[in-house]
């Protein structure tokens, strides 16, 4: 049986190539069946915001690799309520909001965590 894998976003999708790898790890994740979650933490819940130009701070659009990830099976993705309120930021529907204790739980579930 596959270990389960969990993936930790903490980087906003402009801050550098954390984003995006952390997307692309998930994806392949869920290309090969890997029992795989995502969960944004700190500004790494700026990925989930709406309407964001790429272009304008000369960056890859990442909302596709986001819309991708249920087309390759990857159904639990979590953002953090904490990093979301600090950030004005509504929860959207594609990512449950889980709290300490949640966050916590969650982490407990999964044989491998990384953060990125």
């Amino acid at each position: 049986m596959s270990k389960s894998l969990l993936i930790i976003s903490r980087q906003a999708p402009w801050s550098g190539p954390g984003a995006r790898e952390a997307l692309d790890i998930v994806l392949a994740g869920g290309a090969f069946d890997l029992p795989i979650g995502l969960l944004f933490m700190d500004d790494g819940v700026f990925q989930l915001a709406p309407h964001q130009d790429a272009k304008a701070v000369q960056q890859k659009d990442l909302s596709a690799n986001l819309q991708a990830l249920e087309l390759f099976g990857v159904e639990d993705v979590f953002a953090c309520r904490h990093s979301l309120d600090e950030r004005g930021l509504v929860p959207p529907s594609s990512a449950q909001p889980l709290s300490g204790e949640g966050i916590s739980t969650l982490i407990d579930r999964y044989d491998q965590v990384v953060t990125l």
